[in-house]
């Protein structure tokens, strides 16, 4: 018997043209080698329960996201990064499964748990099993690792995860679809950007004072960042669960709830709004680049914090390009499809020619770190 045809997506026949003015199609030389060594790894945990488990897991590409955010650096801290993102992928396909079991209470209580986890892996917080003994491993080898200010940022990196995971679970929970205002300040967060930002400058030796890491222009940007990349995901992710109802808390579906209109009539809404962030994104990287050589600060790593920002977004719109866990959806195939993906097109200028804010309170503060 041959599979029937996959349903047509809900956002058309393709994907809208991605604005991504930064280096593209960056990747670290070392990454089929991380790769292999990363499987091996889950194979030595046997942290998925069947063949069948295992194909979903490596389809998430999670060392190919990896390599890509982070295309130079050090092997040692890349793998182990990589390594997170597979354990991290496989919590986030059990929050998303949409089971009986995982209620927005149960969401919660293990995040919080996890987080317990990660500060004290001797708490024993945690049931023993597979992905119990794969995080234990993570943790002491992280500990080792990071310094003690890496490890924190690290810590509120997947606080900021669980937090927003915890979030939309109790939003599919009580069966409502937030505002676009509640939307862009809290739907970003369990994307995860500074968790993956944490492993960036770990990778790349970069160790920035705390005042210059956390000054209002970069957090700003930062979020930005998160902003686009989440932005992208509910793009590329919108059909792997597009059988959830109530409908899944994404940027496309908040709109068209708003607007009272279908996914598709959404998407030229979401992709607008996505742009004007982004191009604040280019702008205000530009000009924190600027200060800081006009500044000598940092001596050159504010710089290479930068770039490591573009990378985290560019690369990930490449990794989701290619990752048959979104081309080739679970909801549509009973295994996913190696050589599948998305066949994107750039935008060579924003969809969105404004430049000012736009009118949501909990982003538009982000416009006032311009300079004239």
């Amino acid at each position: 018997m041959t599979e029937a045809p996959p349903r047509p997506s809900r956002l058309g026949p393709r994907l809208p043209a991605f604005y991504c003015p930064l280096e593209r199609d960056a990747v670290h030389p070392e990454a089929k080698r991380i790769e292999a060594r990363a499987v091996a790894w889950l194979d030595d945990f046997g942290l998925y329960p069947d063949p069948v488990e295992r194909a979903w897991g490596l389809a998430t590409h999670s060392a190919d996201f990896s390599c890509r955010i982070i295309p130079r650096g050090d092997t040692e801290a890349l793998l182990l990064f990589v390594e997170w993102n597979y354990w991290a992928n496989a919590v986030d396909d059990w929050q998303d499964s949409g089971a009986a079991e995982v209620s927005a209470a149960a969401v919660t209580e293990h995040g919080a748990r996890l987080l317990r986890t990660i500060e004290n892996p001797d708490a024993a917080l945690l049931p023993d099993g597979p992905a119990t003994r794969a995080l234990r491993d993570l943790v002491e080898r992280t500990h080792a690792l990071l310094t003690p200010h890496e490890l924190r940022r690290f810590v509120e990196g997947t606080r900021d995860w669980l937090l927003g995971a915890a979030w939309q679970a109790t939003q599919a929970e009580q069966r409502t679809m937030p505002g676009l205002n509640d939307f862009a300040a809290l739907g970003a967060l369990a994307n995860g950007t500074r968790f993956s930002l944490t492993w960036s400058d770990v990778a790349g030796g970069i160790r920035l004072p705390p005042d210059v890491l956390h000054a209002p222009a970069l957090q700003a940007l930062t979020d930005a960042a998160g902003f686009v990349v989440s932005a992208d995901n509910d793009l590329f992710s919108y059909d792997k669960d597009d059988h959830v109802e109530p409908r899944e808390v994404n940027l496309v579906n908040v709109i068209a709830h708003r607007e009272q209109c279908a996914p598709a009539e959404a998407v030229p809404l979401a992709v607008a709004l996505r742009d004007r962030v982004m191009s604040l994104f280019v702008r205000l990287r530009a000009q924190l680049a600027a200060e800081a050589d006009a500044a000598t600060v940092g001596d050159g790593q504010l710089a290479r914090h930068l770039e490591g920002l573009g990378h985290y977004v560019a690369g990930s719109i490449a990794w989701q390009t290619r990752a048959p866990r979104y081309a080739s959806p679970r909801n549509r195939h009973a295994l996913p499809l190696a050589e599948a993906r998305f066949d994107i097109r750039y935008a060579d200028r924003p969809s969105d020619p404004g430049t000012g804010p736009p009118p949501l309170p909990a982003i538009a503060g982000w416009w006032s770190h311009l300079r004239t």
